[in-house]
């Protein structure tokens, strides 16, 4: 069944053909000789162990994905009626290792480029594409009037378009185009790149960056976007992505881009008329039961009271706390009383000086 799943449905349908082949290598290896339905559950949790003594747990997962795969398509032509992947659950994994750049580190990576990287580089933090696009990329894919570049071959297998910015527009417009290739970038013989990870790593030991993958300059145009306050939305559209849970991982911010967002936050408390105010000095740990009684006899409600107390003009908008919050301001155990007095005090020196 393994081999008609990589031939009748793999091999045509699916983009990770190839490792799908790998991995059902190491499947045929561990069910040599059983067929379909003496497979049990146990029997897979077995081959999770086996495998996680061996390889990473985000392996494991992809080729546990793979059997429940070929079982689901098992049941679709009737080979058999049974399933025991349902039962086996996968492996939990750390969220995926999020890995941008500043635009520091853009720069000192930059120029660390030997002369055939930069424009790829270039290109990569700025389009936000992936190897594979990249690296499929043909002259045909671009305009330079609407200053656009079309990608068919996608991840998402979806078409869809990536606008030009200045800095793209011109280092394409002013690459030397090989007259044997229909590539954008490719070697002398007019074959695409397919493996530029020797040359990456040395540019970013020599800019003294660690651990660098050439996915992260995706990671890096992503982040780099919604630091510049573009909304998650476009950010979906422009990396191609089918959901916006897909780009939610991306939005996540440098440390100092949220402190600075947080200083604006502090600043703009400082300034709304009611951020960092405290209690009155004048309020003494004072208890009187007839406070509130003299309150209301005077037409003041509670509400009312605590707005005079606090600053706010009678008639306007709610304070942005309730009545349990302002207390909660009183540390040196103020009552309710006090702060009543301390309101019907203010009041009646007002009412006797006009």
């Amino acid at each position: 069944m393994s081999r008609e799943y990589l031939e009748v449905h793999s091999k045509t349908n699916k983009r990770s053909y190839v490792r799908d082949v790998t991995i059902v290598k190491h499947l045929d290896e561990f069910f040599a000789g059983k067929n379909l339905d003496e497979i049990s559950p146990a029997d897979v949790e077995k081959y999770k162990r086996h495998r996680l003594a061996k390889v990473s747990k985000s392996t494991v997962n992809r080729e546990l994905a793979c059997l429940k795969h070929i079982f689901k398509k098992a049941n679709e032509w009737e080979k058999t009626d049974r399933d025991p992947t349902r039962a086996v659950r996968l492996l939990k994994t750390p969220p995926p290792r999020i890995r941008y750049l500043e635009v520091e580190e853009i720069n000192a990576l930059y120029s660390a480029c030997p002369p055939f990287l930069k424009p790829i580089i270039l290109v990569a933090v700025n389009t936000g594409m992936r190897k594979g696009e990249l690296f499929n990329l043909r002259w045909s894919d671009l305009d330079f009037e609407k200053r656009l570049i079309y990608l068919s071959d996608t991840k998402g297998a979806a078409r869809r378009e990536v606008p030009m910015n200045d800095i793209v527009h011109d280092t394409v417009l002013a690459m030397q185009r090989n007259p044997h290739s229909i590539y954008v970038f490719c070697h002398q013989n007019g074959k695409p790149y397919r493996d530029i990870r020797a040359s990456l790593d040395k540019a970013a030991r020599k800019a003294r960056i660690e651990r660098l993958r050439f996915h992260d300059l995706r990671h890096t145009f992503a982040s780099q976007l919604v630091m510049s306050g573009v909304d998650l939305k476009t950010v979906q559209e422009l990396l191609g992505h089918r959901t916006i849970e897909m780009t939610l991982r991306y939005s996540h911010l440098s440390p100092d881009h949220k402190r600075a967002a947080m200083d604006v936050l502090a600043k703009r408390m400082d300034t709304s008329g009611w951020g960092g105010r405290s209690a009155p000095k004048s309020c003494s740990k004072i208890t009187t039961n007839s406070l509130i009684q003299k309150c209301r006899s005077g037409g003041i409600g509670r509400r009312a009271a605590f707005r005079m107390l606090w600053g706010y003009p009678l008639g306007g908008s709610t304070p942005p706390f309730g009545t349990q919050d302002l207390k909660s301001c009183y540390h040196n155990g103020t009552s309710e009383e006090v702060i009543m007095e301390e309101v019907v005090g203010n009041t009646e020196e007002k009412s006797s000086s006009t």
